[in-house]
């Protein structure tokens, strides 16, 4: 047994009342014809004069013409990418920026949220890339033996979300993904992403249990027909202290050129260079 297409369907109905129609015309001298009494005198017109056409209508309208009027319907609009708020940082989610003082998650180099929804945790990332954007969760603060989430921006233009293990300096993909209610977008050259995973999981090689504290590893870069290539910088940025997912905290880390003058031997620098131009030279 085979389904017909729903317009096959509608043409061979139609052309079945039609020769249901054309069969049945008053050809036979027993039948008096449309119009004209017994003897040819004009009588009461056929009730059903126009049938053909008023059940062709009638069809037509009942079943392919929506309450609107319209012929077909619409598929139901896409929700756009909810942006992220970072006003409830601090205070109903946790946050971790990375880049120039009072940046946001629309111009950080680097962006991460995480908060508490249930039984999962919901995180937020964002960068300053065409490629990809990640998040590690780390025992030492050194990238291998990591279980790492990554969004990833391919040729189609999708914003997809995937899970690797850091093989030394390596990320390696794996099939088991934990993530869930993803949604991702590029724009202004910028990856964003949105995505849950359970806050308790059985223990493994590859995957943590979020609800232990983890030294986080943030890291970007570009990527080649959706697979990622080496981040963008040597050194990527990593928490100094371990996270807990179970207190929202504002967390701000300047990125490396507003790390200059911040720096103990950057300031001895200074105060040496300011002491010898006060002094004078001998």
């Amino acid at each position: 047994m085979f389904a017909l297409h729903p317009l096959l369907r509608v043409s061979v109905l139609l052309d079945a009342t039609l020769w249901l129609a054309v069969s049945a015309s008053p050809t036979d001298d027993n039948v008096l014809r449309a119009g004209h009494g017994e003897h040819g005198e004009p009588g009461h017109e056929e009730p059903h004069k126009d049938s053909y056409s008023t059940f062709a209508s009638e069809f037509l309208e009942s079943r392919y013409l929506s309450d609107e009027g319209y012929p077909f319907p619409t598929a139901p609009p896409v929700d756009p990418f909810a942006r992220i708020k970072v006003s409830d940082c601090g205070v109903t989610k946790g946050c971790i920026r990375y880049g120039k003082p009072g940046c946001d998650a629309e111009s950080c180099d680097y962006f991460l949220s995480f908060r508490r929804i249930g039984t999962d945790v919901e995180f937020e990332m964002s960068a300053d890339t065409d490629g990809w954007v990640a998040v590690g969760f780390s025992s030492d603060k050194k990238m291998g033996g990591d279980d790492v989430m990554g969004c990833v921006h391919d040729d189609n233009g999708r914003v997809r979300i995937h899970h690797f293990y850091n093989v030394g300096q390596w990320a390696k993909e794996i099939k088991r993904n934990p993530a869930r209610d993803e949604e991702g977008i590029f724009e202004n050259n910028r990856v964003t992403c949105r995505f849950k995973r359970p806050l308790h999981v059985a223990r493994e090689e590859t995957l943590v249990d979020l609800h232990l504290s983890w030294y986080y590893l943030f890291a970007w870069g570009p990527a080649i027909q959706g697979s990622i290539t080496r981040h963008d910088i040597d050194s990527p940025p990593v928490s100094d202290r371990m996270i807990s997912i179970y207190k929202y905290e504002d967390i701000f880390m300047p990125a490396t050129a507003y790390q200059t003058f911040s720096s103990p031997f950057c300031l001895l620098l200074i105060v040496a260079l300011t002491f010898y131009l006060l002094m004078g030279t001998p």
